[in-house]
């Protein structure tokens, strides 16, 4: 009976756990060791189960990231004190767009094994949350350890980080445009539909801000149709650009020099008001003179 439990389990584990499945629980390869404890142990086999499904539910839509929470919560109460229900707590909570718990579940993870964010699903939950609550520097770490390990990833996420990882590059100033143009060019090479859309705008962004306006406005001839600001209004674009939120009126207003000029010095005035302090306001400013700008006067009432 024993045999035929131990069976099931190195099956189920071997079958249904990604590459983050917590050593405690068994290796990728299912050693015996492993299952051996948690035959024996029906708390780490409670752990494990938990686990496990916390872990799927978080490869589904966003409707089952409460359930993942409850089972991460649940495994932390059967067997305290280690990282994997902490770092799904953390994958769980910022799917609800609770940040800062996020970030604290996150955080105390990493404090109990500072590997428990090398899986490249829970280090992408890392420096977005990181990008998301206002650590650029963390989180451009983190997006530059997660991109080689990005082929683990689906070909839609492999996209997005790509995007992301440029974005936050860029938000840090002048220093990370050559890292934010080649994490933008792959994101480019791999993304779809609305998440190409906001690649070509950053890639376009970046290049002007290092001074190749040329090769910039080939590419948004080429690839933007229509207005740019329709783009980035998309779910799709403002969950990428969650990262890079003030970002979004530099994007429209680089694309709209070409086509709108009114619409790019609104755009340009919005990105300086909002970025006064930012390492890219100087930028804007030369823009905005550029087209002969001031912001237009608001329309009195009749």
């Amino acid at each position: 009976m024993l045999l035929s439990l131990i069976l099931v389990l190195a099956q189920a584990g071997s079958a249904g756990w990604s590459s983050g499945r917590p050593p405690e629980c068994g290796d990728p390869g299912g050693r015996t060791g492993n299952v051996w404890e948690r035959a024996k142990s029906p708390e780490l086999r409670r752990y494990c189960d938990l686990v496990a499904s916390a872990s799927s539910k978080l490869a589904g839509t966003t409707a089952m990231a409460s359930a993942a929470l409850g089972s991460a919560r649940q495994a932390e109460q059967v067997l305290p004190g280690h990282a994997a229900p902490r770092v799904l707590e953390g994958r769980a909570l910022a799917a609800l767009g609770k940040l800062d718990e996020a970030l604290a579940a996150l955080n105390e993870g990493k404090a109990r094994d500072p590997g428990a964010l090398d899986d490249p699903l829970a280090l992408l939950a890392w420096a977005r949350v990181l990008a998301r609550t206002g650590h650029v520097d963390q989180s451009a770490e983190a997006y530059r350890a997660l991109l080689p390990r990005a082929s683990a990833l689906s070909a839609a996420e492999r996209a997005a980080a790509s995007v992301e990882a440029g974005l936050v590059a860029m938000a840090r100033g002048p220093s990370g445009l050559d890292e934010a143009a080649a994490a933008l060019r792959e994101g480019l090479r791999e993304a779809q539909d609305e998440t190409q859309a906001v690649a070509v705008l950053a890639l376009a962004l970046a290049l002007d801000r290092r001074g190749e306006g040329d090769e910039s406005r080939a590419l948004l001839s080429e690839r933007i149709h229509g207005d740019p600001r329709s783009q980035l209004a998309s779910p799709r674009a403002k969950d990428l650009l969650e990262v890079a939120p003030g970002e979004t009126s530099a994007l429209a207003a680089v694309a709209l020099e070409p086509i709108d000029a009114t619409g790019a010095r609104e755009a340009w005035q919005r990105f300086i008001e909002a970025s006064a302090s930012g390492p890219w306001a100087a930028s804007a400013r030369a823009h905005l003179a550029a087209l002969g700008g001031k912001r237009p006067a608001p329309r009195r009432g009749r």
